[in-house]
């Protein structure tokens, strides 16, 4: 039996909701942290943006990775679910195409 990997090496394939979800759930736990947060965040940022371009495919994972990595990284901007936008993206081109 195949172990599965976190991360999609599949190109053609789709992460699970349940992942990007999991993954926008940790970007959001900096506000748990009511000093510390934003400074989390700048650790979180590119970490972040690895994982994201990684995630996807393609264009949007260049173009997606640079704006999570920006929305990460700026203060009170982090709460904008960019993994689960992504996946209803992919979902919508998947069932266009």
């Amino acid at each position: 039996m195949k172990e599965k990997s976190i991360l999609n090496t599949n190109k053609s394939s789709l992460p699970s909701l349940a992942f990007c979800l999991l993954m926008d759930a940790i970007g959001y736990l900096s506000y748990l942290l009511p000093a510390w947060g934003e400074w989390a965040d700048t650790l979180w940022a590119p970490l972040s943006a690895f994982i994201f371009y990684r995630t996807f495919s393609g264009q949007l994972a260049k173009v997606g990775s640079l704006v999570n990595l920006v929305e990460e990284a700026l203060p009170f901007v982090d709460f904008i679910p960019s993994f689960t936008i992504a996946y209803c993206y992919m979902r919508y081109r998947m069932k266009k195409a």
